[in-house]
């Protein structure tokens, strides 16, 4: 079954959430030719059973059924600007087959006048009089159409020939690969301009691969239709697109018939309907423009926005008086909730079954209060299950496990963030279950001695903004403001595609937004490495203590250094010293053998020096790091390490148990202690 939800804004300050549920496919798409529906795709060809036939397969095309108005031709009122972010995937055929032609974006005034065989990824093959327009992602090499290689991005007007071409190979894109895309597609009329980003991550990469000046209203009529075709011509590959969204805006439209009704929504275009693909690049495409079935539909969202609270307050209440009061088995279970994202309470033995009793093989990670293992629960897949310590379970009630549960329960969703699954307080056992990461943590990753190749400069830029993004959420943009305390590279997870996720919040600190009372001091909790100066003489957190935690990863991940390495060289020390000496690009990372442009290796590196600056005020906040490192400007530097005086309020040598040998006085220049990592 697929969930519709389509987001509305009314001319006041109030977001809308409409849901809407229907068991049969999409009833604004169409599909012609070869395409069909599958459960998570739109499949445009299919994989041929055999590549021995000579003779042409199918075309397949997604269009959307209504037209969209792109221009009124009555009053000559301003053509619409538009963008299109989505997600496909080119699988090639094995050896010898070969593959087929490619994918295109579609824009056509005429979807009966496009050809239903003879590949050219679907498109004419020659002139035609309904005019159309396409981003063409071509597989196949035909000199004969101007084709610059078999692993190449077009532009098409009215004809099949490109009025430009970019070789993507040069931009570290290999359509052909079989794995997931992700293209940006945006026109602003204002400035006649086509744009066009292309990247594995579902972050938008700082630059775009095509910037071509051109005019639609010369091109387009005043309604066209909206889409993508494929071919697999005389080869054999599967396309198919995972996520679709496309917008238009245009203020001075006025809707009047039904076609402009459903364009007045925020996304004319979206498939899956997925708010999750929504990205803040693309929100200055929005139109906010009022539909009139919003009031009808307020009264029954409200009702409904309320059991959802209703719910999860209810959710949460119960998670707290099981963590206080020690779960037992013979306590009710939780599993009546139905909605996925809420982390439901498991049986203990549903968890040992699906861990195979504990078993030591299982083990992806441990540390010095969990071990985790990977397992298989029914109906969920593969997780994470995070088993406390039993030693230290006394301790842990009233501290990391509950922090966690209690954190995480409260349902912090964000796409850096993993994600509990659920929880199990059951006699003497404390385990929380989280989604199951395929790469594992950063660190491992990061350190590995073989296939170094893995972690490309580019791959290691997505991983910083995405933590970044985290940081931001938890600082920023949740109800209360979360400091986490201990960023450092194990508790960075990596998905399948290297996409980062922010874990373990079993040290983090939760504040009211409203209050204005002072934080107390604590002993301070991490990892020697990653804690800021103020806060191991201080004892108190703020979030510039995990901004300087993280710029602590951003120079961990950008040189392959750990933050002390065996002969006890303090990472950001080194990386002081090179500025100082005006070689900081030294730090580079061996391992990437030099495949990074300079610029940008060098920005990473003064972006960690930023943040790891001993004056907490001098630091950035999470939000203007995650732009500096986006390719924002990064403020002047002190030409060497400055040093910085803290008040201590709890000794260095009570807080770190490290003996007596400490200045007797308050006053000191901050020293840096060393523990393991991970």
């Amino acid at each position: 079954m697929l969930t519709y939800i389509h987001f509305l804004f009314l001319s006041f300050p109030i977001f809308i959430f409409i849901f809407s549920t229907s068991s049969s496919t999409p009833q604004n798409l169409t599909l012609i030719g070869s395409a069909h529906f599958t459960n998570t795709s739109i499949i445009l060809t299919q994989e041929l059973p055999t590549c021995t036939s000579t003779s042409y397969s199918p075309t397949g095309r997604v269009l959307h059924s209504y037209p969209i108005r792109f221009f009124n031709s009555s009053s000559n009122s301003t053509v619409v600007s538009f963008s299109v972010h989505f997600t496909f995937k080119i699988t090639p055929p094995p050896p010898p087959c070969i593959s087929g032609d490619g994918i295109a974006f579609l824009i056509a005034s005429d979807p009966n006048s496009l050809p239903h065989s003879n590949g050219y990824i679907g498109l004419p093959d020659s002139p035609v009089s309904d005019p159309f327009f396409a981003i063409e992602f071509d597989t196949s090499f035909n000199p004969g159409l101007g084709d610059i290689n078999d692993n190449h991005l077009g532009v098409d007007v009215n004809s099949i020939v490109s009025i430009a071409s970019i070789d993507l190979t040069s931009n570290g894109i290999v359509l052909k690969s079989g794995k997931r895309i992700t293209v940006w597609i945006e026109y602003k009329h204002v400035e006649k301009i086509i744009r066009v980003w292309v990247g594995y991550p579902d972050s938008k990469p700082q630059h775009s691969v095509l910037n071509l000046p051109i005019d639609i209203s010369k091109v387009f009529k005043e309604f066209m239709y909206v889409g993508f075709a494929a071919s697999n011509g005389r080869g054999s590959s599967i396309h198919s697109i995972e996520k679709i969204q496309f917008h238009t805006f245009d203020s001075s439209l006025i809707p009047n018939i039904q076609m402009e009704t459903r364009s007045s929504r925020t996304c004319l275009i979206c498939y899956p309907e997925d708010p999750s693909f929504q990205d803040s690049d693309s929100a200055v495409w929005y139109d906010r423009r009022k539909d009139n079935r919003v009031l009808e539909l307020a009264f029954g969202l409200l009702f409904v926005t309320a059991t959802i609270i209703i719910a999860a307050s209810l959710v949460m209440v119960y998670c707290c008086i099981c963590v206080n009061k020690r779960c037992t088995p013979d306590q009710p279970q939780m599993y009546q909730f139905q909605e996925t994202q809420i982390p439901k309470k498991l049986k203990l033995a549903d968890i040992r079954s699906a861990t195979k009793g504990f078993d030591p093989n299982r083990i992806i990670g441990q540390g010095a209060s969990s071990v985790v293992y990977e397992a298989n629960l029914p109906f969920v897949g593969n997780v994470a299950v995070k088993r406390f310590s039993k030693s230290n379970q006394t301790s842990l009630f009233g501290n990391q496990f509950a922090t966690e549960l209690a954190t995480m329960v409260g349902c912090l969703r964000h796409k850096n963030l993993v994600q509990l699954q659920g929880w199990c307080c059951e006699a003497n056992e404390l385990v929380l279950v989280y989604e199951y990461m395929a790469n594992g943590s950063l660190d491992k990753i990061l350190h590995k001695r073989t296939n170094n190749s893995v972690l490309t400069f580019q791959k290691r830029l997505n991983i910083l903004v995405g933590v970044s993004s985290a940081l931001v959420y938890l600082h920023e943009e949740c109800e209360r403001q979360i400091i986490h305390r201990d960023v450092k590279t194990c508790n960075i997870m990596l998905d399948a595609d290297f996409n980062a996720k922010l874990g373990d919040f079993g040290l983090a600190e939760v504040y009211e937004r409203s209050t204005k009372k002072q934080r107390d001091a604590t002993l301070p909790a991490g990892t020697m490495g990653y804690l800021a100066p103020e806060y191991v003489f201080s004892g108190v957190p703020t979030v510039k203590t995990d901004v300087y935690s993280f710029g602590v990863v951003v120079l961990e991940v950008a040189s392959g250094q750990r933050p002390v390495n065996e002969d006890g060289v303090v990472l950001t020390d080194w990386m002081w010293d090179l500025w100082e000496k005006k070689i900081l690009i030294a730090a580079a990372d061996p391992k990437l053998m030099g495949r990074y442009d300079k610029v940008d290796m060098e920005r990473m590196l003064m972006v960690g020096l930023i943040c790891v600056h001993p004056n907490h005020e001098v630091r950035p906040t999470m939000k203007e790091a995650g732009r500096m490192l986006r390719g924002g400007m990064v403020p002047e530097l002190p030409v060497r390490k400055p040093v910085v005086m803290i008040q201590s309020v709890v000794m260095p040598s009570e807080m770190m148990g490290l003996g007596g040998d400490e200045s007797d006085t308050p006053w000191s220049t901050p020293r840096t202690h060393f523990s393991k990592g991970c």
